[in-house]
């Protein structure tokens, strides 16, 4: 009799080691949650912080300011646009062949460039 109750004892000191134990790491996982969670709220805040800054960043008047302190650009001036009439015109559909898209790769006719004609020579 006595050696059971010993026995018992010690199972009891046993069982309560133990549910010490899982009630400490219990609390240490809810510490690390936590500070998991207060990590999570200042990554959120300082890419809140950023994105607002991204946003200063990239508006069209200080964009504009920037690039008439720094830039030398000249102001647009009428005869850089141009009409559709002077537009080269289509190269011409080729004929349906065995191989359609080298059939668009091969130039039917010079390649014509620019959007304004060469003027006239006299």
């Amino acid at each position: 009799m006595r050696l059971l109750n010993i026995l018992v004892i010690a199972a009891l000191i046993v069982a309560a080691t133990y549910v010490y134990k899982i009630k400490f790491d219990s609390t240490l996982q809810a510490e690390r949650v936590a500070k998991m969670h207060l990590e999570i709220r200042k990554e959120r805040n300082a890419i809140a912080s950023l994105r607002a800054e991204w946003a200063e960043l990239e508006t069209p008047g200080r964009i504009q300011a920037l690039a008439e302190r720094h830039l030398k650009l000249q102001p647009m001036q009428s005869n850089q646009i141009d009409t559709f009439d002077n537009l080269p015109p289509r190269p011409a559909v080729a004929p349906a062949s065995a191989d359609p898209i080298g059939a668009m790769l091969t130039p039917s006719a010079p390649e014509t460039t620019g959007s304004i004609p060469a003027p006239a020579r006299r």
